[in-house]
């Protein structure tokens, strides 16, 4: 299914812009990408003298009259050679830029790319297709599915997305570092005891235990979004801010890393039980999960950069579902701690909060990634999507300890030692098994 979002900017009269989603009735398109779109519709597009935000009634109105609805096979190209003549219909002969979102599995991918280099490409302006994780399973399939979708599009035409670049104090974080002096002398092995990247949800599959079986905590969670975020974080001062200068820096972090073993990781999987009379269910309590799957929901590793700047340094990542706290989209907020002397005749010191909270500091409301990635893509501008080398850099990190514990005996020995209870904190002996002596998680 594809829905096609026709739009006209007014200060660049002699183009168009198409952006179609494929995948129009999915769950991520209707509580993230629609929403998205609008909101760039409603910001960008706005005519002069209009009114905040609340009252949009009748911008809505226009968005949805800049609609339509086009029913088809994903691996039909001539339901795509339809779609194109529509788009040309709106597009009038002007020049056309399109846009491919790709809201649907990834095992039709490559047959939908196919069919839009084939039967809807842009013959007068640009292409582009943005691509949801998972990007694979591993090495080889990533690494198959990047050959084939480049059977069809070039590199600069795919942007992988990872919505957590998308948000707003993972942008920041960069800024945080690079523009203030006193944050990058500090920001090393001398100074800092450990990184500690934790996703942490109180809630668990509701449902969607089909699609998350099939990949697990890792996959879905460690391999993409925490990764990147530690890229980001250790990356050297890249020569400049473009997209590539910054794809570089991350990926030699991603390089320098040793690979993960089995051994080298905690995962396991939330049991049900009964608290204050109520039920909660475990994990192959949910009716779309397999009974007897030892998929894990939990997972905590210990990663080490091989470099001058953070030998030593673990770079420790947990994340799970059904846990006793959500940390998962925590409210955005800058914490920081000083020493001070306490007034009066003594020498007396204490510790005092110099903290950030946005929403204090910035009461205007904060665009959701997806807005912000959405504009990039519309821009070309590719810093905070993936890079082909990049991603085979992350995956080759996961993929020795994914076959792991892919293979049933081992499967079997890693799920059973530590199965936590619906919403229970993740036991800080566990990290023990880490080989990280020095330091543990932080107690949530």
């Amino acid at each position: 299914m594809e829905r096609a979002f026709q739009s006209q900017k007014q200060r660049k009269e002699e183009s168009t812009l198409s952006i179609t989603v494929v995948g129009a009735s999915g769950d991520l398109a209707k509580k993230k990408i629609f929403p998205a779109l609008f909101a760039l519709f409603y910001e960008d597009w706005l005519p002069r003298g209009s009114t905040c935000r609340e009252n949009c009634e009748d911008k809505m109105d226009q968005f949805l009259k800049r609609c339509f609805y086009h029913a088809g096979q994903y691996d039909s190209e001539g339901d795509f050679s339809e779609l194109d003549s529509k788009l040309k219909e709106k597009e009038a002969g002007k020049v056309s830029n399109r846009l491919f979102y790709l809201s649907i599995p990834p095992n039709i991918f490559v047959d939908v790319v196919r069919s839009v280099g084939l039967r809807a490409s842009s013959l007068n302006g640009w292409t582009r297709v943005i691509v949801e994780k998972p990007f694979g399973r591993d090495s080889e399939s990533s690494g198959e599915l990047t050959r084939c979708l480049k059977q069809y599009l070039t590199e600069d035409q795919i942007f992988r997305i990872d919505h957590y670049l998308g948000k707003e104090l993972v942008e920041n974080l960069s800024v945080l570092r690079f523009s203030n002096l006193v944050f990058e002398p500090l920001w090393s092995r001398d100074y800092i005891r450990n990184v500690q990247l934790i996703f942490s949800e109180d809630f668990g599959t509701e449902g969607r235990g089909g699609y998350f079986d099939n990949y697990g905590i890792i996959r879905d969670i460690m391999q993409n979004h925490l990764l990147q975020i530690l890229a980001l974080f250790a990356m050297e001062t890249p020569v400049s801010l473009d997209a590539e200068d910054v794809r570089n820096e991350k990926v030699k972090v991603l390089r320098s890393m040793k690979p993960l073993k089995l051994g080298d990781v905690i995962i396991g999987q939330y049991k049900g039980h009964s608290k204050s009379g109520r039920s909660h269910p475990a994990y192959t309590d949910d009716p779309t999960v397999p009974k007897g799957s030892l998929t894990p929901t939990f997972a905590a590793a210990a990663l080490f950069i091989n470099n001058a700047r953070w030998d030593g340094v673990p770079f420790l990542m947990k994340a799970g579902k059904a846990l006793h706290t959500r940390r998962a989209e925590p409210d955005e907020a800058i914490y920081l701690r000083i020493n001070n002397k306490v007034p009066g005749l003594g020498m007396r010191l204490d510790r005092s909060d110099l903290n950030l909270l946005y929403s204090a500091r910035y009461p205007r409301e904060i665009p959701d990634a997806y807005e912000r990635l959405l504009l990039d893509a519309i821009a070309g501008e590719r810093r905070l999507f993936i890079r082909s080398d990049e991603l085979d850099a992350a995956w080759a990190l996961f993929t020795p300890m994914l076959k792991g514990a892919g293979r049933e005996e081992d499967s079997a020995r890693a799920v059973p030692p530590w199965q936590p209870r619906f919403t229970e904190p993740s036991p800080p002996r566990f990290m023990s098994h880490l080989k990280v002596s020095f330091c543990e998680f932080t107690d949530n």
